[in-house]
């Protein structure tokens, strides 16, 4: 085993040769179907992440330009609804302005009725008096004619009975 040993270590130039050989066509073979795919699976590798990255960008741009559309849409609605509310106030105010005004109308209007009905029950009441006053004038008439008394005795009856209206 020694002269193997021996043998190995001191330099002969067809294992040098054979040496060079075997490793150019490792090299050769390593090329064609290691490093050759795996550079290749490299660079397809280097394209997936850098299109991963630009589609993160274009996504993150998108989200960006969704969420300015979603703050000025949420800010439009927000002013939308500020003018709902308003335009429903004016209205309010309005359908309470006609309210009164309708109410106003109808008491006016109830007054005036109750005015005419007291005038109506008025002039029913004068008519009743004056035909009740004509009635007890025709009666005292009729009491001066039967009795045909003098004048002073005519004057006191009138007078009596003109006191007796006033208590009625």
């Amino acid at each position: 085993m020694t002269v193997f040993a021996a043998s190995l270590l001191s330099p002969d130039a067809g294992l040098i040769v054979w040496i060079a050989i075997t490793f150019g066509l490792l090299l050769v073979l390593l090329r064609k179907f290691a490093w050759g795919p795996i550079t290749s699976a490299l660079t397809q590798r280097e394209a997936t992440i850098a299109e991963s990255i630009a589609q993160a960008e274009k996504a993150l741009a998108e989200a960006k330009q969704l969420q300015a559309d979603n703050t000025k849409a949420r800010r439009e609605a927000e002013a939308q609804a500020q003018a709902i509310l308003r335009e429903a106030r004016e209205e309010a105010e309005r359908l309470r302005g006609e309210e009164v005004d309708k109410t106003r109308t109808q008491i006016q209007q109830m007054q005036d009725s109750a005015q005419a009905e007291i005038e109506r029950e008025k002039q029913s009441a004068l008519d009743s008096l004056r035909a009740e006053v004509a009635d007890l004038a025709v009666q005292a008439a009729e009491k001066i004619l039967r009795a045909n008394l003098d004048a002073d005795r005519q004057k006191k009856i009138v007078n009596d009975f003109l006191g007796d209206l006033s208590k009625n």
